[in-house]
């Protein structure tokens, strides 16, 4: 399969036919985290679901931080593929793996001897604390696995090549939903089972796209054979995927920290926000993939130099989200009650109740997570990464100090911790819009 030029062509096509195989390994994925839920939910039970859900949180905080190192480094890649730098791409290829490597043996190390500690500061109730231990110190093995797919994804995607790692997600989804029946619908091996069944499809997805690029990528394998990392390159790398891995990561331990605060309030509350983040993540993580979709297409046109072209992927690119964005709040409205009725059985209507409003509560405001996800790549494609920090710094900083301030309220309570994410997007999305005007980037002569 080939690479893609996104540095010419019709912009929303060339644009479009990128992202496609990217939307869809999101769904895919996230295809799968339902399929998870759904199977904890029926045949474990409601407090297992309530465990898997704050796991969740913790494993996405912990693999941002790995996918932040490959997102910057993909950029790097991007821009070198763009100004047709293959010497410069084989550095930045052997930096970011020695980079990426490094930090996924000390979030496997640190998260494995840690676990008390961790299970403890999220406030797992002691109801689900055992199972809760048993699934993470299986999940936690499978970090590796999601650094090694991670970084030859990155790769591919930043010279133009989505569908490789579309097919290598595939067959990783494939093979765990069909563990994860295996094992804890046919063998009973409850959350462990689940767990188990993640890691193995982790490692078989990454180990197979790695074999792929060092058979099929000569510059790839040519970097990897004759290993070499200059200063510049590692200095360039580290400057993009810190910055990025800090955008990433900060996000999530704000999600991490309202999970805490959501656990406060027992298992039913655990159980409807498991439920409904599940499928929030399932409605808009595509406009995230044509974020990152459009992160590539302007690296690339950075690194030619085409900035009218730039401007131009812009502004098809927040038409396009927007569109999508009112069209997934359209349909969460009206089918919130009936999602919710996948994962939880009937009987459990004060969870179905709470996922509900939820879902009423956040789903409406899509379009302002979907402009935040175009602001950080704009400005981490534009190479100021540490702009996308700032912009995750003003959103999880509102919906994490507004949680705890609105959850204390009596008459707020939990709805509290719901109305905080909107209010959170919404803020992120003036901060970033007021950078784009004041700083240059929208004039013919912006830097990029």
């Amino acid at each position: 399969m080939k690479q893609k030029d996104l540095t010419k062509g019709p912009v929303f096509q060339t644009m479009f036919v990128y992202a496609l195989p990217m939307i869809c390994g999101n769904i895919l994925q996230q295809g799968y985290n339902i399929a998870d839920t759904w199977v904890v939910g029926n045949f474990i039970g409601t407090g297992a679901l309530g465990a898997v859900g704050s796991a969740f949180a913790l494993m996405t905080f912990l693999t941002s931080v790995l996918l932040g190192l490959c997102m910057g480094s993909g950029v790097v890649f991007s821009r070198c593929f763009g100004r047709k730098d293959a010497q410069g791409l084989k550095c930045s290829i052997c930096a970011s793996f020695v980079l990426t490597a490094a930090v996924s043996f000390v979030l496997t190390a640190g998260s494995l001897l840690l676990t008390d500690y961790i299970i403890t500061w999220m406030n797992i109730p002691d109801a689900v604390r055992d199972i809760t231990k048993d699934y993470l110190e299986l999940i936690f093995w499978g970090i590796p696995a999601v650094a090694l797919y991670n970084f030859f994804a990155a790769y591919l995607k930043s010279i133009g090549n989505s569908v490789v790692p579309l097919v290598f997600l595939g067959i990783s989804t494939v093979l765990n939903i069909s563990l994860d029946i295996l094992f804890v619908v046919c063998l009973n091996r409850g959350t462990s089972g689940a767990a188990a069944a993640t890691v193995i499809a982790q490692y078989i997805s990454g180990i197979g796209i790695g074999f792929y690029v060092l058979m099929k990528r000569q510059e790839a394998a040519s970097a990897f054979l004759h290993f070499r990392i200059s200063k510049s390159s590692l200095g360039e790398i580290a400057g993009y995927s810190v910055l990025t891995c800090m955008q990433q990561s900060v996000m999530n331990l704000g999600i991490l920290m309202v999970q805490g605060l959501v656990n406060s309030f027992g298992t039913d509350i655990m159980a409807a926000f498991a439920a409904a983040v599940k499928i929030e993540a399932f409605t808009y993580m595509p406009a995230q993939e044509y974020a990152n979709a459009f992160s590539t297409f302007t690296a690339q046109n950075a690194g030619a130099g085409s900035r009218k072209r730039i401007r131009e992927g812009i502004r098809c690119a927040f038409m396009t989200s927007a569109a999508y964005c009112l069209t997934a709040s359209a349909v969460i409205w009206i089918f919130a009650e009936r999602l919710m009725r996948l994962f939880v059985r009937a009987d459990e209507t004060a969870i179905i109740k709470e996922g509900v409003r939820y879902l009423h509560i956040v789903g409406p405001f899509y379009c302002g997570i979907g402009c935040l996800f175009l602001f950080y790549a704009l400005y981490r494609a534009a190479g100021r990464p540490g702009m996308s920090v700032v912009l995750t710094a003003v959103s999880l900083g509102t919906r994490v100090g507004l949680s705890y301030m609105l959850a204390a309220v009596w008459t707020a309570g939990v709805c509290g911790i719901w109305w905080s994410i909107p209010i959170g997007w919404g803020l992120a999305d003036l901060t970033g819009a007021v950078y784009y005007k004041k700083s240059g980037l929208a004039g013919e002569k912006g830097q990029l």
